[in-house]
């Protein structure tokens, strides 16, 4: 096994935990998705417990990667978040198993257990989301594309922009670091053509990114 994330007391933490469990081997770790396929690539593991809001390449993209290019190595999240935006883009990639940072060692060997078996190893809580996701009803909706080729991150960096945000808030806000926020930001300009932040703020107003102070959200 392989466990990745991107705090290293959390990383080291879960390492020891499962270094006391039965039948659990783990052969490497790492800080962030890149890391994550590299050490899939070199080791070969059976599975990999893998954290979504990481630098670099997150979770979900490092899931992607990994099944597309090793097949043979199963993907179980284990991550702080269970909200809709970080289950369904982890599943659609992949992912056969997703676990909340509240699971117990018994629960992960379980989850571990079940991905490999062909199983889903999905937590009771993310069970019950699911349910529900799928007894709500149905509404058309027509898929909304990101203006000007901007990518889904550089669509959140200029949405936080236009909140207020300085760079150091929007690199905590998504868990990255500055120096990432400032590549976004540098990219998001130059296909927008934008030249400052105040243009930023009103490109976002316009195409619907954030919504002007005082203005009803519905």
């Amino acid at each position: 096994m392989v466990v990745v994330d991107d705090q290293t007391v959390v990383r080291e933490g879960i390492v020891m935990l499962l270094g006391l469990l039965p039948g659990v081997e783990v052969v490497g770790s790492g800080g962030d998705g890149e890391e994550a396929v590299r050490l899939v690539g070199e080791l070969s593991p059976d599975v990999v417990l893998m954290d979504l809001r990481m630098p670099r390449c997150d979770g979900a993209e490092a899931t992607r990667r990994i099944r597309a290019e090793y097949p043979g190595t199963q993907v179980v999240v284990l991550t702080t978040y269970a909200d809709d935006e970080s289950l369904f883009p982890a599943l659609k990639a992949g992912a056969r198993g997703y676990l909340t940072k509240d699971a117990g060692g018994e629960e992960i060997v379980r989850a571990i257990e079940d991905v490999l078996s062909g199983q889903a190893g999905l937590s009771p809580q993310i069970q019950r989301r699911l349910l529900e996701r799928l007894s709500e009803p149905e509404t058309p909706v027509r898929p909304v594309q990101p203006p000007d080729g901007l990518t889904l991150r550089e669509t959140e960096v200029v949405g936080l922009i236009a909140e207020g945000l300085t760079n150091q808030e929007i690199a905590r806000a998504l868990q990255v670091s500055t120096a990432t926020v400032k590549t976004h930001i540098n990219n998001l300009f130059a296909k927008a053509g934008l030249k400052d932040r105040a243009q930023a703020v009103r490109y976002a107003y316009r195409h619907g990114l954030a919504q002007p102070p005082g203005s009803s959200r519905r």
